[in-house]
């Protein structure tokens, strides 16, 4: 394991390599194990599909994300204007539509389209920054944009939601709009300001954060099998295609787009990052609430968690060891 360097504005370069740090490396296998757990032995998990046992996994998830946040961080917002622009405008104009034709091509079923679409909507997720991190890209800049990507989703992933998947299912933007702001800006907001208000307390949970956030999206999409293991079973490989379409997309186009615009080689890596992984748990958590009657929406959310996962970690490790920085 490369020891980790002495860098600002990120959880996993504040700290000395730990087995905790080692651990939330090895995400990718977590959420193989889990997933493949829930679809071999379902009647393990499935009872926690009941209730707000999920949202409640999402929102602690979301607070540990916000534990990792300071003021400084949302200053380089003003810092880095162009950059952060890009970003932020390649994560919402790309996986929208490309997870809408990528729906339309494949005539998914309606219950499938409308979660891939849910997924596409999304802000970035929290693994990005991990990612980030093994890619050797910039760090700082990941966190920055996924706080941006995540602060705008309690408006646009309604908005968008309503847009490309309004014509398949009635959409309840409103319900959608709230769903976001409790599960995601609330415990990101009470995270950053418990990290203003005592510090010590959250230094010292620091480490474990990165992990346990990994964990609890990797639990999330564990549940999500169990319930429908039968239909992931069936339908796997239509997911599992849907959802590389979408994700290998994401990681292509926003890669060559930051290129074109003239970002640097780690920037445009990033950017390809923030873009390609979505916050997957949230889609499932969204799909479940506003879409009660499509049982399996929240499926495409699961399988999308797994594939960005595996994606984005090969894609990583490639740039770090095959593409000098």
């Amino acid at each position: 394991m490369i020891g980790l360097r002495t860098l600002r504005y990120s959880h996993y370069e504040r700290y000395p390599v730990s087995m905790l740090q080692k651990l939330t490396l090895l995400f990718p296998l977590w959420m193989i194990v889990l997933c493949a757990a829930a679809l071999i032995w379902p009647e393990w998990l499935i009872f926690l599909n009941q209730g707000s046992v999920v949202v409640l996994i999402l929102a602690f998830v979301m607070l540990c994300m916000g534990l990792t946040l300071t003021f400084d961080d949302f200053r380089r917002i003003v810092r880095m204007p162009k950059t952060v622009a890009i970003g932020f405008a390649a994560q919402y104009s790309i996986m929208p539509p490309l997870a809408y034709g990528i729906a339309y091509t494949l005539s998914l079923p309606d219950y499938f389209a409308v979660g891939l679409i849910l997924v596409g909507c999304c802000p970035g997720g929290t693994a990005s920054n991990l990612v980030t991190y093994i890619a050797k890209a910039d760090v700082a800049l990941s966190v920055v944009m996924t706080v941006c990507s995540t602060l705008a989703a309690v408006v646009l992933t309604p908005l968008l939601t309503q847009l490309f998947a309004g014509a398949l299912v009635p959409v309840d933007s409103w319900l959608l709009f709230k769903q976001t702001l409790q599960v995601v800006i609330l415990p990101v907001a009470l995270g950053v300001l418990l990290n203003r208000w005592v510090p010590r307390l959250v230094q010292s949970v620091m480490p474990a954060a990165p992990l346990l956030s990994v964990l609890g999206v990797c639990v999330i999409c564990a549940i999500v099998f169990a319930a429908h293991a039968e239909s992931i079973l069936n339908h796997g490989a239509e997911l599992l295609l849907a959802t590389a379409l979408l994700h290998g997309g994401g990681f292509f186009i926003g890669y060559h787009l930051a290129k074109l615009l003239g970002c640097q080689l780690q920037t445009a890596r990033t950017i390809a990052v923030e873009v390609g992984m979505q916050n997957s748990g949230l889609a499932i958590v969204l799909a479940k609430q506003a879409f009660p009657m499509l049982l399996l929406t929240p499926v495409a959310g699961a399988v999308s968690a797994l594939m960005h996962s595996l994606i984005g970690s090969l894609l990583a490790v490639l740039w770090r060891i095959r593409i000098p920085s």
